[in-house]
């Protein structure tokens, strides 16, 4: 199994076809689906959510520079609490979208940021030069994580998705210290 990313806390893996049940857990939560639509709908059952990993795992190894969907575990007990993801937005594929997602019963304990900040570290150290977040306006929790990460909020756009997105950008000189060491 690849690990991208290790903090202090947490361990950022490579996704597998057996953490079906786990990322359900995640995925099939309306409480974090809903931030996700459309780019990703609610998942409904472990085989959906399996045929999900199967293409983020394929996408992902046929990724460059560092592009991907990871799972995101508790380094002391392996257990999976969410998932982050660096891809290419659509429209003309240039600008990187970090995303992160958690488990709503571990929201709290700063684990979107410190996956968010290892994550954002290691783009940075493979030559990405800046990175975005898109948010809906009434997601605070996603707004909260990409200020603790240093993001920066830079305005709104419709450019993506057909909704009306808060965007925030990180470059390398943006982020926070504190949250995560190096991959």
């Amino acid at each position: 199994m690849n690990v991208v990313v290790r903090t202090p806390r947490l361990v950022v893996r490579d996704w597998t076809e057996q953490d079906a049940p786990a990322a359900l857990a995640v995925y099939g939560r309306a409480e974090v689906a809903r931030w996700l639509s459309p780019a990703v709908e609610e998942i409904a059952d472990v085989e959906e959510m399996r045929r999900t990993l199967a293409g983020w795992i394929a996408d992902t190894a046929a990724s460059e520079a560092g592009i991907g969907h990871w799972a995101v575990t508790v380094a002391e007990t392996g257990q999976v609490v969410g998932g982050v993801s660096l891809h290419l937005l659509p429209v003309d594929e240039q600008d990187v979208e970090i995303g992160w997602q958690i488990a709503p019963e571990f929201w709290g304990n700063g684990y979107a940021t410190e996956a968010g900040l290892g994550v954002l570290r290691r783009a940075f150290a493979n030559d990405v030069d800046e990175v975005f977040a898109l948010v809906r306006p009434a997601n605070r929790r996603a707004e909260a994580a990409a200020r603790r990460v240093g993001m920066t909020w830079v305005g709104e756009t419709e450019k993506y998705y057909g909704l009306r997105l808060n965007v925030f950008r990180a470059r390398p000189a943006d982020l926070a210290d504190d949250a995560a060491g190096p991959a």
